[in-house]
């Protein structure tokens, strides 16, 4: 099998290319990704040595420089996304570019046949706030955010594509993931950075916004499987069911470290900040699998990672493009 795996330089898809590459050797990975922000070579620095991994700097919106990186590649595997609800408010315009556009340009190198299959890899965010129960697949999608509605629309043309020309398309929709190399500008990387610095941390509202914590191993392990075994057409959730308050992740987060609570600054919630996620995730269970993590192991391991992993992150929080954005976001909440 060889796969080309849009966004590998990102964080979800960087532990996607080590879950490959560590578990299926007769595999190889072509990771196409633009390098925006968020998308870090550091991220793969272990494996940029191993002769079946090829990186290639594009934009999947480039629909020659797609052809020809997935000439001779079996699956595209897209995790080539805008993806934070905070960023999506202030700038919706290059959401809508890179997750829907985007995504239309894989489709097409699809149904042209230049590969074999789509794998698409979506979130929880599109079914929008679940105050009572659990989203299952079939679920409405109300999206509440320029993020959610942007991966919203591309799970929508997913599925028009196999509807009328029968594209071969299988989404996953993944809960809100945790584990090593997240940007910290999402909020349990932010939180833990922050701590480990003895700055505050930014709690939205009242901080009882409940989260499914998946580790992002068991994502990935969940994304594996439907490629394996996902029928066409079909969409699998996939959430360790790791829910928790917001407040009760940073008091963790801060016992694990070490830090006082007093860390907890709250400021002015976001716009439309969706109440809860919860995924019904039988239908992936039910092709055996089962997530590894429960919420605190995941949080603690996550946590770990980032007490131990400075020389990834310190960088990032020091530029200016991260400090400009975090000015921008926090200071005048």
């Amino acid at each position: 099998m060889k796969l080309l795996v849009t966004g590998g330089a990102g964080f979800i898809g960087s532990n996607f290319i080590h879950l490959v590459l560590a578990e299926r050797p007769g595999w190889e990975v072509v990771n196409l990704d633009k390098l925006t922000y968020a998308g870090n070579l550091a991220n793969l620095k272990h494996v940029e040595g191993d002769r079946r991994y090829t990186f290639v700097k594009a934009d999947i919106c480039d629909a020659k420089a797609v052809a020809e990186a997935a000439a001779g590649c079996d699956v595209i595997v897209n995790f080539a996304a805008e993806t934070h609800v905070d960023r999506s408010i202030m700038e919706p315009m290059a959401f809508l570019r890179t997750d829907m556009e985007g995504t239309f340009v894989l489709l097409e190198t699809v149904r042209e046949g230049t590969v074999g299959k789509l794998l698409q890899v979506s979130t929880d965010e599109v079914y929008g706030s679940i105050l009572e129960g659990a989203a299952n697949e079939g679920f409405p999608l109300r999206p509440s955010s320029p993020y959610a509605a942007s991966k919203a629309g591309a799970d929508l043309l997913c599925l028009s594509y196999w509807t009328t020309y029968r594209t071969p398309v299988v989404i996953t929709r993944g809960a809100n993931n945790i584990g090593p190399y997240q940007y910290p500008e999402k909020v349990v990387p932010l939180f833990a950075t922050n701590a480990l610095d003895g700055m505050p941390l930014p709690m939205y509202g009242d901080g009882m916004q409940v989260r499914d914590y998946t580790h992002v191993e068991d994502h990935c392990r969940g994304i594996l499987l439907a490629l394996d075994k996902g029928e066409p057409g079909e969409v699998y959730n996939i959430g360790a069911g790791n829910e928790m308050p917001n407040i009760e992740m940073a008091r963790l987060l801060l016992v694990e470290l070490g830090k006082p609570e007093s860390l907890i600054e709250h400021v002015k919630d976001r716009p439309g900040h969706d109440r809860r996620y919860a995924l019904d995730s039988s239908r992936l269970r039910g092709l055996g699998w089962e997530p590894r993590y429960d919420a605190t192991k995941a949080l603690a391991a996550t946590v770990r990672w980032y007490a131990e992993n400075r020389w990834w992150w310190e960088p990032i929080k020091s530029g200016e493009l991260y400090r400009a954005y975090y000015r921008r976001q926090y200071e005048e909440r």
